[in-house]
């Protein structure tokens, strides 16, 4: 009897399998050569490709809503899908950790408008710079802002800290040092309201700080892709001062 014919069925069937498995591994290692390519998909414009001028329109508009009680209704479980596809925020504000100061309800907007950075005493620091950059390179934002507010404890204890030079436990010794230019710059206008005077110069501060601290930013800045702003959030009448 011949090799062929005492070949049993099973080892026939074995014999294809392994064939085939290894037909296929040799086939899956080869590049794919598509045989027609479809159209180029394109990108849907971004929501948030405006004018910085008109980010801030909308943040000042929104924040004229609020101050008078008057806010816009938002069903917050619409667009939760949309959402995650992407975020495409209209600014990226720095703001104080101060629990009373929330960016998105001062400024009226709704889920994804507002890209938030929050410190105590909006200072700018490596996290902060490195968010704001993501939010300009990746997230196409065109409007910065450094939010202040009145009454800011941070400044206050920055205030009292740098005159009567107390030490202080902890980390916020560098808060204080990151505010210190502020108080010493207020000093020099010699105002009738030290704190508040204070609070403004630490704004313009962390202003000049995003541009002088990042390439990115300032890069930005120049080529006209964003513009900065500053302003401070009064707790008493819920109204945003633009400085």
């Amino acid at each position: 009897m011949c090799l062929q014919c005492r070949t049993s069925p099973a080892a026939l069937s074995r014999r294809s399998v392994m064939a085939g498995a290894g037909a296929f591994l040799a086939a899956s290692a080869l590049p794919f050569t598509p045989t027609h390519a479809g159209p180029a998909v394109q990108e849907a414009p971004r929501s948030n490709a405006i004018p910085p001028a008109e980010a801030l329109e909308r943040l000042m508009q929104g924040n004229a809503r609020y101050a008078a009680n008057e806010p816009d209704e938002r069903d917050f479980s619409a667009g939760r899908a949309a959402r995650l596809v992407g975020q495409y925020p209209i600014a990226a504000v720095l703001g104080c950790s101060d629990s009373r100061v929330v960016p998105d309800l001062v400024f009226d907007q709704g889920l994804g408008d507002v890209f938030v950075v929050r410190v105590a005493g909006n200072i700018v620091n490596t996290d902060g710079l490195a968010s704001f950059e993501y939010a300009v390179e990746h997230l196409g934002v065109p409007l910065l802002m450094v939010l202040g507010h009145s009454n800011c404890g941070a400044v206050t204890e920055a205030l009292h800290a740098v005159r009567s030079r107390a030490e202080l436990p902890g980390h916020l010794p560098d808060l204080v040092k990151a505010i210190e230019p502020a108080v010493i710059a207020a000093h020099g206008r010699h105002p009738s309201d030290f704190l508040a005077a204070t609070i403004e110069e630490n704004v313009r501060l962390s202003m000049k700080r995003l541009m002088q601290e990042s390439e990115i930013l300032s890069e930005a800045l120049a080529h006209k892709k964003i513009a900065v702003s500053g302003g401070v959030y009064d707790l008493a009448s819920g109204n945003v001062k633009l400085i």
